[in-house]
């Protein structure tokens, strides 16, 4: 079984760390357009379609990833001090009334959405190069699927955490500063405390 979570994660990251390519892209398209804009006077006419297509894309690649990693924002001042029963409880009741339904109609509406635009062959009427826009919207489907197989990973996650009281491991690449914070700050306060023992010792 925790081959399988770990290999759900595994895969929600290669995707996202694939797209995250796209912030590099994204940056160099509007470095160009600005530069051309202001100092040659020659906008692009393609420069606002890429950049709000790219950026979709990297928004949305990165939700199955954000998950693998529990890193999105929750209210969670409540559910930190409550059992890991009880979280794994919360947690699978959410994804289960909530998450699954939504994930669901992405899938479902984004396909439908997708396959329109394709057999319309959409362009964007937003500059008058008129990209195509289906290979974009083929995205949020895509997503939708990439989503659901993290969701399931971390609903079983929410099991076993109701089952054994521990949460299953997950890969981590990265640490937000607000843990690396937290532990440094443990280390500095426990050798306050062992130097002031030392002194206190006669």
């Amino acid at each position: 079984m925790q081959s399988w979570l770990l290999a759900a994660d595994r895969l929600s990251a290669a995707v996202g760390k694939l797209f995250g390519w796209c912030i590099l892209l994204l940056t160099f398209v509007i470095c160009y357009e600005v530069v051309l804009r202001y100092y040659f006077r020659a906008p692009t006419t393609w420069a606002f379609d890429v950049s709000y297509m790219l950026y979709g894309t990297l928004f949305m690649c990165a939700g199955a990833y954000t998950l693998s990693r529990n890193g999105h924002v929750r209210a969670d001042f409540l559910y930190r001090a409550m059992p890991v029963r009880w979280q794994g409880l919360a947690d699978l009741s959410l994804y289960l009334m909530f998450y699954f339904p939504a994930m669901i109609a992405l899938v479902w509406f984004g396909w439908d959405f997708f396959r329109i635009s394709l057999f319309q062959n959409e362009r964007s009427a937003f500059s008058p190069v008129g990209p195509f826009v289906w290979p974009f919207k083929f995205v949020i489907p895509a997503v939708g699927v990439l989503m659901l197989i993290q969701g399931a990973a971390e609903t079983m996650r929410c099991i076993l955490a109701f089952r054994d009281g521990v949460w299953p491991p997950r890969l981590s690449d990265v640490e937000e500063m607000e843990v690396l914070a937290m532990q440094r700050a443990a280390e500095i306060h426990a050798g306050g405390e062992a130097t002031g023992a030392k002194a206190a010792t006669p």
